[in-house]
């Protein structure tokens, strides 16, 4: 039991809504901080969109990069680190179908002076063409940002802009590309990393686990329906059974996605354009190793290799969320059996596609297009802050953005409650 500075039993609540990446990280971070924690999800398991499907696969070919520091930060936080392995040290492995050259690309600028390592077209008017993208003071689509430099744009900064952004060159923002190369300087920050098992054993399963040590109560079909507030603060939260009213102490961390924050707090400005994800899983087991390998100029974009199964990831997605999976299994396998081949993968690799399972994300991300975005306030009432990846600008909507924008809220609301005091230690 924690106490106030007064010796008092301290009575502050705080209700996490959301157990996403960003729900987990707020509320480990409430938690460990000594507060009374509640997190509530609606669905029936935590991670969001990083979440594991019920028959074990990752829903997509989820990475993260030493730059993610944020993400890092919190593996470590849950003991999960060590789950995650770099597949490709070497260098990002790149198969392009059109003329079947396969390469492996550095993400670290500085290790382009070799020159097997260097993304395809890279000239110095691209280099001042990247380097003005990195700078935060003009904002175009990246297509037209490189359209001198046509290689370059579809070797090397499309995959990454798609991956990184979602939403197609001709209207992704350099600015907030530029956003992510910022943070890439050094072989450290541009170390390529995947969960070595899936994200169900290496991030939620040891996030989950902390969270209860931490004394946390975790409840899964608990949907935020309506959230009455007065005179600046929430008052109550309307669950799926019950509603909880909340006390002068107790706050909120709503980490939500946009469209769901809008339908709770009237008024509130949040991305309204979305692009989709399709991620394809093929029941493919036996791969001796992870590896990671990007695809360009077909349907497939990332393939993430595991000893358990094949995931495929199809970003801004907006034709091939459309199609049905049985359409695209067979334009995807065909493509990771050249993949296959072109990097020496070991293995069966059959002409017919392995069993396939789709997963369609229509809503995955904000556009992040050119323009500035909706920007929420990151206290909306005095008890109740927000989260998620669409409210962290400093970054598009990714791992990252998502794991700093739950610090941030976890560190707004824990300045405006009771610091807690170990039993026993008040007047100390």
């Amino acid at each position: 039991m924690a106490v106030a500075r007064d010796g008092g039993q301290m009575p502050a609540h705080v209700h996490v809504v959301g157990a996403g990446v960003a729900g987990l990280v707020a509320a480990l971070a409430l938690a460990r901080g000594g507060h009374a924690v509640t997190l509530h999800e609606a669905a029936p398991v935590a991670g969001g969109r990083c979440r594991a499907l019920p028959d074990g696969t990752d829903n997509g070919t989820h990475a993260l990069m030493g730059a993610n520091h944020a993400a890092l930060r919190f593996l470590d936080a849950i003991g999960a680190r060590a789950g995650w392995v770099e597949p490709e040290p070497d260098g990002l492995p790149m198969l392009d179908l059109a003329d079947g050259s396969a390469r492996r690309i550095a993400a670290a600028p500085l290790a382009w002076r070799d020159p097997a390592r260097r993304p395809p077209g890279l000239t110095a008017g691209g280099m001042l063409a990247l380097l003005g993208m990195a700078l935060p003071f003009t904002d175009k689509p990246v297509a037209a940002a490189l359209a001198r430099h046509p290689a370059l744009l579809r070797g090397f900064v499309e995959p990454l802009a798609v991956a990184a952004l979602n939403t197609p060159v001709a209207e992704a923002s350099s600015a907030r590309l530029g956003q992510v190369l910022r943070r890439v300087r050094s072989a450290a920050d541009a170390r390529l990393l995947v969960a070595r098992d899936g994200l169900g054993p290496d991030l939620i399963a040891p996030a989950l686990a902390a969270l209860r040590a931490a004394g946390a109560e975790i409840r899964f079909g608990s949907r935020l329906r309506a959230l009455t507030s007065a005179e600046d603060r929430a008052m109550a939260l309307h669950l799926a059974e019950e509603s909880v009213a909340l006390g002068a102490a107790d706050a909120v961390v709503l980490a939500l996605p946009p469209w769901e924050a809008a339908r709770l707090i009237p008024g509130l400005r949040v991305p309204d354009r979305h692009a989709p994800i399709l991620n394809l899983h093929f029941a493919h087991p036996g791969a001796p190793a992870v590896r990671f390998i990007g695809v360009v100029g077909g349907l497939t974009q990332w393939v993430l290799v595991r000893p358990a199964g094949i995931s495929v990831t199809v970003s801004a997605a907006d034709a091939e969320t459309e199609e049905r999976v049985e359409d695209l299994a067979p334009r995807a396998w065909a493509e990771i059996r050249r993949a296959a081949a072109a990097f020496a993968l070991p293995g069966d690799w059959p002409d017919a596609p392995p069993p396939c399972r789709a997963v369609k994300e229509r809503r995955a991300t904000p556009r992040h297009a050119v323009g500035i975005a909706p920007i929420a306030p990151r206290l909306v009432m005095r008890n109740l802050a927000l989260a998620g990846d669409w409210t962290w600008t400093g970054l598009p909507a990714t791992i990252e953005a998502a794991a700093r924008s739950g610090e941030a809220a976890a560190k707004a609301i824990a300045a405006r409650l009771p610091r807690p005091v170990a039993l026993g230690r008040a007047g100390a």
